[in-house]
């Protein structure tokens, strides 16, 4: 027990730099010094005050030929530029639900003792909540203050694919102290979400992520359950370990970056961008370019989750769920990692209503549900049966803490107008 116990520890202080030498910087420093550039200097402060972006060259929302600055020769990044690609109607032509976005690094407590560093949407896990009815016009300003690249996808929503948020798909990613206007309609209905899509595996998987629910103006589930409260649940897997050494990684590769581009000195085959998959192969097959993924670049790291979360938190901080005699409760399960969690609430049968944001033909009665990767289940329970219930993912080694069981992917269901025989207390050593 004490070996486990000694091991958590080392997860109180995340920020620490990582001593090691990663194959992929040193790649950077190759190429960084090859423009006689200095590796200690940093990346220009982000501009007080944003300007508009010269759309000539980029395309604006009615302009042609909106393509990547990545390619353009001797492109220099300077923060503050406004992004406003085309695609969506002008603010002229629809009235729009304007939101403001950023993305910041923070730190976060999982539980006490467990802090790690993070990027985050308006620097909390999850990013903010949005609620839109069907058909709503939204914009959101995206800006990005940190000094990785970033982008915000869409997930499960119909808009054009200049807003999908795709890095070298749909758009550049957002460069550091720029912002990026996403305008598209709140369509279709349900319960959708949003995730960064550049390094994925670490920025959405780790905090970048929110719901997005959109309602209709008249809820038919409504009707057939009458539900008073809507809970939001998503579901998290974070490898503490992981976070710390590639953030560190990238951060330190990115100013050496963000100084080249700022200088109009880096060529875009260094920082593994190319015009098409022929001039990629060219390059691999040349030599010029060492792929990330050859044996003599990469570095190997697992993604091995030690963390379990609902909301941000592992159980004993994970919030309760609400509710009382006779009344029912909607839940969305919103799966923001990249495993499957089987989520079984104890003490009572649920209706699974809605899959991916959209009803079922029919709702199916059960107690355990299968939460697959990216995806969102909204289940309906009705308080018939006053107690404490826990609400856990029965796949059991996900409710833990760094290894130690209970904890993790665990809530508990509590009514709130009964008087218990037993006062539920906290376990977090069995």
């Amino acid at each position: 027990m004490s070996s486990n116990k000694d091991k958590s520890l080392t997860n109180e202080v995340e920020a620490q730099p990582v001593v090691e030498d990663n194959k992929r910087r040193n790649f950077l420093r190759g190429a960084m010094a090859a423009t006689g550039t200095a590796a200690a200097a940093v990346v220009a402060p982000i501009a007080a005050k944003a300007k508009e972006m010269d759309h000539s060259m980029h395309g604006g929302m009615a302009g042609e030929n909106y393509g990547s600055m990545m390619f353009m020769e001797n492109h220099k990044m300077k923060p503050g530029n406004i992004i406003e690609p085309p695609g969506s109607p002008s603010p002229n032509d629809v009235k729009y639900k304007v939101f403001d976005i950023d993305v910041q690094i923070v730190k976060h407590e999982i539980l006490p003792g467990i802090v790690t560093h993070v990027f985050a949407f308006n620097g909390q896990v999850p990013g903010p909540e949005f609620h839109v009815t069907e058909g709503d016009w939204v914009q959101v300003n995206f800006t990005n203050r940190t000094e990785e690249m970033h982008t915000i996808h869409w997930h499960g929503i119909v808009l054009p694919y200049t807003m999908d948020g795709v890095p070298m798909v749909t758009q550049d990613p957002v460069h550091p102290g720029d912002t990026f206007v996403y305008r598209f309609q709140a369509k279709p209905s349900g319960t959708r979400w949003y995730h960064c899509h550049w390094s994925t595996p670490l920025h959405a998987a780790s905090a970048m992520h929110g719901a997005f629910i959109i309602h209709r103006k008249n809820e038919p589930l409504k009707k057939r359950f009458p539900y008073t409260r809507d809970y939001t649940l998503m579901l998290e897997a974070m490898d503490t370990n992981f976070i710390r050494e590639e953030m560190n990684g990238l951060l330190e590769g990115m100013k050496e970056v963000n100084l080249l581009m700022s200088k109009g000195l880096l060529d875009y085959k260094t920082h593994g961008f190319f015009k098409d998959y022929k001039e990629f192969k060219q390059a691999v097959e040349s030599g010029e370019y060492v792929a990330p993924y050859l044996q003599s670049r990469s570095s190997g790291v697992k993604v091995e989750p030690n963390f379990f979360m609902i909301n941000g938190k592992s159980y004993p901080a994970t919030k309760r769920i609400g509710i009382k005699q006779g009344e029912w409760i909607r839940v969305r399960l919103i799966n923001a990692s990249g495993l499957s969690h089987h989520m079984h609430l104890h003490g009572h049968d649920f209706w699974w209503v809605a899959m991916d944001g959209n009803d079922l033909p029919e709702p199916r009665k059960m107690n355990t549900i299968h939460v697959e990767p990216g995806s969102t289940y909204d289940v309906m329970v009705y308080g018939d049966n006053p107690g404490f219930w826990t609400w856990h993912d029965h796949k059991t080694v996900h409710a833990r803490n760094n290894g130690i069981y209970p904890g993790g992917m665990l809530t508990v269901l509590a009514y709130e107008d009964f008087e218990p025989t037993y006062i539920p207390s906290v376990s977090t050593d069995q």
